[in-house]
């Protein structure tokens, strides 16, 4: 067995989905050969347990096993400066708050930075994510997110480093890591593979047609006098698609109208 391997071996067997909260600058992503995996996604923040659960759980946690992805969380702590390992401080100007420092995100992201990266910062001033978003970053190969905290970081980190700025909405959280787990999550679930049916990804609320899923109804037929749809017991696979679609329009308009183009 070659170093490298063995190298990718022992790491992967600390650090992969079973390692549960085992996480560091020190863990970075394992070191697998390049052909192991689809996509690989580097986390740099300040509380890596955010990260490490949700994703080494249920599909997340499959993923990675699976090979479709690797995943590398950074713990900025490691790049503090000086005894306490400083991160932060306060803003020139004046203002509420403390802002990253720039030396240590400098540090991490020199340390993780490849020529196919996409750096990635998660922010309430970012673009708004949208699936559309989800589809185009899964077929990057290799995506760093930054997840702030505090007021923010300070902006010479976003000026040289950040490709992208994005949000899940208009309102703020107490970490980026939060955030970043959600896109994770929405990138990772459309690679090949990682879902049980690949169609799943397209069919659902804001696939392919860009509507909001039909309702779905499972067993039994009939409970407490509600009923499943007649035209879903049917048989009719063609009856069904045409229903379906018929109501993915109606429970767009009704509860998403802003799909509709302003309507």
């Amino acid at each position: 067995m070659f170093r490298e391997e063995k190298a990718w071996h022992r790491e992967n067997a600390l650090y992969g989905p079973q390692a549960g909260l085992m996480c560091g600058s020190q863990l970075a992503h394992p070191l697998a050969p390049s052909h192991s995996f689809r996509v690989r996604l580097d986390i740099i923040t300040l509380f890596p347990e955010l990260i490490t659960v949700p994703m080494s759980t249920s599909i997340m946690g499959r993923a990675q096993e699976k090979g479709a992805i690797s995943l590398g969380v950074y713990d900025l702590r490691d790049h503090g400066l000086g005894r306490h390992k400083q991160v932060d401080d306060t803003p020139y100007g004046g203002g509420q708050g403390m802002l990253l420092r720039p030396e240590p995100l400098f540090a991490a992201l020199e340390k993780v930075h490849t020529e196919t990266s996409r750096v990635i910062l998660m922010s309430p001033a970012g673009k708004p994510f949208k699936q559309s978003d989800a589809q185009r970053l899964a077929g990057e190969k290799h995506l760093i997110f930054l997840s702030g905290h505090y007021e923010g970081i300070d902006q010479r980190v976003v000026d040289h480093w950040v490709d992208e700025e994005l949000s899940l909405g208009d309102y703020v959280l107490t970490n980026g890591a939060i955030a970043a787990v959600v896109v994770m999550d929405a990138i990772v679930r459309l690679l090949p593979g990682v879902l049980g049916d690949d169609l799943s990804a397209v069919e659902e609320s804001f696939g392919s047609v860009g509507l909001l899923e039909a309702p779905h109804y499972t067993k039994p037929a009939e409970f407490q006098g509600l009923r499943v749809p007649d035209v879903l017991l049917s048989g009719n696979h063609a009856k069904i698609a045409e229903w379906r679609h018929h109501q993915a329009i109606e429970r767009t308009k009704k509860i998403r109208p802003d799909l509709f183009g302003g309507s």
